[in-house]
């Protein structure tokens, strides 16, 4: 698992730079906010979090067609999946989304705090946003997981996992934006939403894997 964990990091890095093409992406879609909404700096240090947190969403759903399209390239998925039990293989794809999320969501996450800056917001609220991005997105490629193995096979597949996925990562969005807020607002709650998004990330570690690797099977009988 961790020389499939490396290699899905270098693959991840080099399969078309996903992890800059996110972050430029990430960039992009924050530069252009203020374009929108004019230049009160007050309106957008307010919908900052909310802002960061939409953006990274984009990004992630970004790249989540390359999660296995590589190893169907080269015929490693069909062995992947027939040489593997249904346990073993959603053990396998866990460590292939964690692969993911560290190459290309990861930089995400980092380029987040300073990317706050740029939306006026206080440091408090910068920290908790980074923080709740940390851990809500890798939520969302649990999500994608399934939606990129139910895709696999189409030749143009990049559009369809992001409308089967995006409906579902609703819950992680609103409760991540919420747990940001409640950093900078009160009376709102921080540590609530936090542990209810830390929970839905576990819950989606156990379940995305699992549905993609029935995904997988499926369409490789």
């Amino acid at each position: 698992m961790l020389a499939l964990f490396l290699r899905d990091i270098r693959l991840s890095i080099r399969a078309g730079g996903g992890a800059l093409i996110g972050v430029i992406f990430f960039l992009a879609v924050i530069a252009t906010i203020p374009f929108g909404v004019g230049p009160d700096l007050k309106l957008l240090s307010r919908i900052g979090p909310a802002i960061l947190w939409i953006a990274a969403l984009l990004a992630c759903l970004l790249g989540l067609d390359r999660l296995f399209q590589a190893d169907r390239e080269d015929g490693s998925l069909d062995l992947l999946v027939l040489n593997s039990d249904r346990h073993m293989l959603a053990l396998t794809v866990l460590t292939k989304c964690l692969a993911h999320w560290t190459g290309s969501v990861l930089p995400l996450v980092v380029a987040a705090p300073l990317l706050g800056l740029f939306m006026n917001m206080e440091p408090s609220g910068i920290g908790a946003t980074a923080l709740t991005l940390l851990v809500g997105t890798p939520a969302i490629t649990f999500i994608g997981a399934a939606g990129a193995a139910v895709a696999v096979a189409l030749p143009r597949g990049g559009l369809l996992i992001s409308v089967l996925v995006l409906p579902l990562t609703i819950p992680v969005l609103i409760f991540g934006v919420s747990a940001s807020y409640g950093a900078v607002a009160d009376p709102a709650p921080f540590l609530q939403p936090f542990l209810i998004l830390a929970a839905l990330t576990l819950f989606l570690a156990v379940v995305g894997p699992l549905a993609a690797a029935l995904a997988l099977r499926h369409g490789t009988d």
